[in-house]
């Protein structure tokens, strides 16, 4: 960085502009504002204050990251995602819980319009969700030939 470090106003300012745009995790925003702090602790004051005030939340980011997620991916992937912009586990844990059968479902019929018709086709789907993040239950109970056939009915 050039430059001097901005003042705890400006750094202020910075990080409601930051949060104005999207909901930011605490680690995330730290660490795109230490550049600018003038010291750790004058940045750690200043998420303390937004937390206290509640202009930055962590389960706010989780809860915000993984809707945006579900469209595409299952809970170990979200769960992966969260963690990886320091979230805190149990905070992700909670984020991605739930409906990963139904999102599974809605993924496998926007990606294939036909029932599985072979070995290789279901070997082909497990993988595909597989990649995607979803559990092995999930996968068996989705690809299960009664399950696959109620999923493309008309």
């Amino acid at each position: 960085m050039t430059g001097a470090p901005d003042t705890p106003g400006e750094l202020k300012s910075r990080a409601l502009r930051l949060l104005a745009r999207r909901e930011h995790s605490r680690a995330e925003l730290a660490r795109k504002l230490a550049r600018r702090a003038e010291s750790p602790e004058a940045l750690a004051r200043l998420l303390d204050e937004l937390a206290a005030r509640k202009q930055l939340s962590d389960e706010r980011y989780a809860e915000a990251r993984a809707h945006q997620l579900a469209r595409k991916y299952g809970a170990a992937r979200i769960r992966h995602d969260l963690r990886s912009k320091g979230v805190d586990d149990a905070v992700a844990e909670r984020a991605s819980a739930g409906g990963e059968l139904e999102r599974a479902r809605a993924i496998l019929a926007r990606k294939y319009r036909m029932p599985v018709t072979s070995r290789m086709e279901r070997a082909r789907r497990t993988r595909f969700l597989q990649s995607r993040g979803f559990s092995h239950d999930t996968i068996r109970t989705l690809l299960s030939s009664d399950a696959e056939e109620e999923a493309f009915i008309p």
